[in-house]
């Protein structure tokens, strides 16, 4: 039987002779491609209304305040949250936003098994890894200036003497700077850790949301003040037994002035305090309170952020260090063994 004769055809098949721009290329180009991927930008319609919708939620509270500055002028400045009072606001958007949008970034990626080809190019898993962080990290920051940009705007235009606040005020600035940092490694981190043990976008957001709902619940449930000893002076002289309920320090019912000591019962007795450091919502407020020197009087804060406030500064630093390492040591843990 004759075999049938084999054929050579030319395909124009070339080496690529361009410029060869190497691993630092390689990074840009992963970077590039996890803010896309983020923002949607690229894809349909329906992959930008997530991101859109979280980044207006992030800056409607700061449009809002300057809204009521220019209707009431600097006489509203004093109803108008600083700069820490405004990032304990959109802490909760946007821990949503790194819950809902860091598992973009890796999920897909370990459920389509493309690592591999990553990784066939100059790129390493530190370098797959830092790039996807670096990216994610970025878009959390532009949000967390964002509305601090238009609130500081809002108020400075609105002073009656602008030079005269920008010189009162500046010291703001360098905290602002700082505590933006911290709080968009934060909100980074932890999000994209509990992203790498799964290749469903879905549980990793519900595990991340779940898991901030249970531990703040439980923290100001057992920090809770149920009822004060309050020593007071002027007419009512002596110590009076108040349901927390039914008091309000600064008010007409006990003028702050009058207080003299304060001891309250919480759920959690004398280690309330310590069970306040596991609200994941104070990790980051209890650190821009010590940035911004702000001393929470009694009502203002959520009960944790409270009894932490009666720790050492050392306390909610290491915890905070705490809850941004060991997420970000099992991240690197959890790529550092992948090979081509």
């Amino acid at each position: 039987m004759r075999a049938r004769e084999a054929e050579v055809f030319d395909l124009g098949y070339q080496r690529y002779t361009g410029p060869r721009e190497g691993r630092n290329r390689a990074r840009l180009a992963l970077f590039e491609n996890g803010v896309r991927t983020v923002l949607g930008i690229g894809r349909g319609g329906r992959a930008k209304i997530l991101p859109v919708g979280l980044f207006l939620a992030v800056m409607i509270p700061a449009v809002v305040f300057v809204i009521i500055l220019a209707f009431i002028g600097e006489g509203g400045a004093d109803f108008i949250p600083g700069p820490a009072d405004y990032y304990s606001i959109v802490s909760v958007i946007l821990i949503i936003f790194g819950a809902i949008m860091a598992p973009e970034l890796l999920c897909p990626d370990r459920r389509d098994n493309v690592l591999p080809l990553y990784l066939v190019r100059p790129l390493t898993s530190n370098d797959y890894l830092i790039a996807r962080f670096l990216a994610f990290f970025a878009i959390v920051l532009v949000l967390v200036y964002a509305g601090q940009i238009v609130l500081q705007a809002g108020l400075i235009l609105t002073a009656s003497d602008q030079v005269e606040y920008i010189r009162d005020n500046w010291q703001d600035v360098p905290r602002i700077l700082f505590m933006g940092v911290l709080i968009a490694t934060f909100i980074s981190v932890g999000p994209l850790a509990v992203a790498a043990f799964t290749t469903r976008r879905a549980y990793a957001a519900a595990f991340v949301i779940a898991a901030w709902l249970l531990l703040n619940s439980i923290s100001d449930g057992l920090t809770v003040e149920t009822s004060c000893t309050i020593v007071t002076t002027g007419d009512r002289g002596g110590d009076a037994i108040i349901e927390e309920s039914s008091f309000e320090v600064g008010s007409t019912i006990i003028p702050e002035e009058e207080v003299v000591s304060r001891e309250c019962t919480r759920p959690a007795g004398d280690l309330a305090p310590y069970v306040g450091l596991l609200h994941l919502g104070g990790v980051t407020d209890n650190i821009n309170n010590m940035v911004f020197d702000v001393d929470l009087e009694p009502g203002q804060g959520a009960p944790s952020s409270m009894a932490v406030a009666e720790l050492h500064d050392a306390f909610p630093i290491g915890v905070y260090v705490l809850w941004t390492g060991i997420p970000a040591l099992l991240l690197w843990h959890r790529y550092r063994r992948i090979r081509l």
